[in-house]
């Protein structure tokens, strides 16, 4: 991985990411990436209409692409957190690039059957959601942090710039070269996107440690998710405004149909603006951070977005709706990089890929449902009625996301401190025995009981969410202010990733928790207790006390 500079006096601007090499490189080829996708997305499209004249079997494409997305995004994002990312995204985009190769042979073979195009096409939706959470995990990597809101606004400009560009290309390929060669051209941006990760060099990270098996990683990272308040607060924020969002995008096809009685180029301009909108926000955003916080601004882009749903339900002149569609572009990719932004720094990297994994499930079934849902309510109803239903949801997902804080995300650290020192134990000490008990003993100065108490409580979260199976804290029962802190690791080695993840901010609580001792400058005494099986045929050599805080 390139050096990273300095971060720059003011607020980086929106297109400062694309200084860093890297960064830059890997933009450019997703972004062609984006555009080949829809180009693909048009091609199966159009030869499924055309061989079938089937709109189930159309809509068995669309499903084939996105299904893939809300079924195996955890089991991939908890891949990307064991495995070297950087060879793992490779390998997803050669399997695509193989995927999409077959599809241009058997359609230039003219042997592409219906459900054959449906089984490529899940294939390449496995690849895409195998890559999703992997992806999306480098951008910290790639960019000092405070350049991390540009750069995940410019991955949201990338998805609308492909979305702009992709359709009209990929009918232009279809229409003048055939079928064969837009599955061809799709191809050709994976290979592209291989060739980028291939020459990125990526800084391997530093651990003694072996890695974590799929099903221990799987445990670790939703044990994390459920006691991590930040990431909490985005799926949160994320289930709700999504759920109700989606009504927008789903509806309006009918709305212009039906309601409007416009043709196919009014809902394209309509698109357009919001894809317009989207790119326009992306660039302001920036300098908007500098003057909001994040659940602000997640709360007034969420109720804008709300107006444009109620305005698109009851306005009928054509004009209006193209200023609320760019809008409606703008609310969203307000709300979409607040959250993105705030899941990639609340987390640390051991476990970044798994978290971004669940709001990525969040996010696509959030607008599978959703779209779903306001169908049917249409269809038994009517078009403006869900509509009016759904911007009453957004509002109603606005005032309670609001009780869930995205804020903390800027101020905590989650660069590894290494501050814990290495225990002394004996040298016979196997990895996988256990349970392993640790204990800290404070004496604290009986004025600060309860202020010790309190501070203590943000301390055993972190140890919780960090892998220990039990914590707890007791008071000598014949010396008051002598407190036993203890918590309990599944084996020794567990116990040493332990070391490996506390971070800064832990360090902070630590430092903190030392004020309220009696004597600050004394060190708690820390033991370490390890199971052992009963037919162990050497002794255990003695536990030796270490430093912990």
């Amino acid at each position: 991985m390139e050096t990273m500079s300095a971060p720059h006096a003011g607020a980086p601007g929106p297109w400062s990411p694309l200084g860093q090499p890297t960064f830059r490189a890997l933009w450019l080829a997703i972004l062609v990436g984006n555009i080949g996708t829809w180009i693909h997305d048009v091609a199966a499209a159009w030869v499924m209409a055309e061989t079938t004249n089937s709109p189930l079997m159309v809509a068995a494409v669309q499903s084939a692409t996105t299904l893939p997305v809300v079924v195996l995004a955890i089991v991939a994002g908890t891949l990307a957190d064991i495995v070297d990312r950087r060879r793992y995204l490779i390998l997803a985009q050669l399997w695509m690039l193989l995927v999409a190769s077959s599809l241009a042979v058997l359609a230039h073979l003219d042997r592409l059957g219906p459900w054959t195009l449906v089984a490529l096409t899940f294939a390449l939706g496995i690849g895409a959601a195998m890559a999703m959470p992997a992806q999306q995990a480098t951008t910290p990597e790639l960019v000092p942090k405070p350049m991390l809101g540009p750069a995940v606004a410019l991955g949201s400009l990338s998805m609308n710039i492909a979305r702009a560009i992709g359709p009209a290309l990929g009918g232009l390929i279809v229409a003048q070269a055939g079928i064969a060669w837009a599955f061809a051209v799709n191809a050709l941006t994976f290979l592209g996107v291989a060739v980028v990760l291939w020459r990125w060099r990526r800084a391997p990270t530093a651990s003694v440690l072996p890695p974590e098996t799929f099903g221990v990683a799987l445990r670790a990272g939703l044990r994390y998710a459920t006691r991590a308040s930040v990431l909490k607060a985005v799926l949160v924020k994320a289930g709700w405004f999504f759920t109700f969002a989606s009504a927008l995008t789903a509806l309006l096809p009918i709305v212009v149909k039906q309601d409007l009685h416009a043709s196919a180029g009014t809902y394209g301009l309509l698109l357009g603006c919001i894809g317009a909108g989207a790119i326009g926000g992306a660039m302001l955003l920036p300098g908007l951070r500098t003057r909001m916080d994040p659940d602000r601004m997640v709360l007034w882009a969420t109720l804008a977005y709300a107006g444009c749903i109620l305005a698109i339900a009851l306005l009928r002149w054509v004009p209006v709706l193209y200023g609320v569609a760019l809008l409606a572009g703008f609310a969203w990719i307000a709300v979409l990089s607040s959250l993105q932004i705030a899941a990639q720094t609340a987390v640390p990297q051991w476990v970044r890929a798994r978290a971004l994994s669940l709001y990525i499930v969040v996010f696509s079934a959030g607008m599978a449902a959703g779209s779903l849902g306001w169908g049917l309510l249409a269809q038994a109803f009517g078009t403006p009625p869900a509509l009016l239903v759904a911007a009453a949801g957004t509002v109603l997902a606005a005032i309670v996301g609001a009780r869930f804080r995205l804020g903390d995300a800027a101020r905590v650290n989650v660069t590894p401190s290494g501050h814990w020192p290495q225990p002394v134990v004996g040298p016979d000490l196997h990895d996988d025995r256990g349970p392993v008990l640790v204990t800290i003993e404070y004496r604290v100065d009986p004025a600060r009981r309860q202020d010790f108490l309190q501070r203590l409580q943000p301390l055993g979260h972190a140890r919780r969410r960090n892998g220990a199976l039990q914590w707890g804290v007791a008071e000598d029962s014949t010396q008051a202010g002598v407190y036993l802190e203890y918590f309990v690791d599944a084996s020794w080695r567990e116990h040493l990733r332990q070391h490996e993840r506390v971070t800064e901010d832990e360090r902070a609580l630590q430092d903190a928790l030392l004020e309220t001792l009696a004597d600050p400058g004394q060190r708690p005494q820390v033991r370490h207790f390890i199971g052992g099986t009963p037919d162990t045929e050497a002794p255990f050599p003695p536990t030796h006390a270490g430093r912990l805080v």
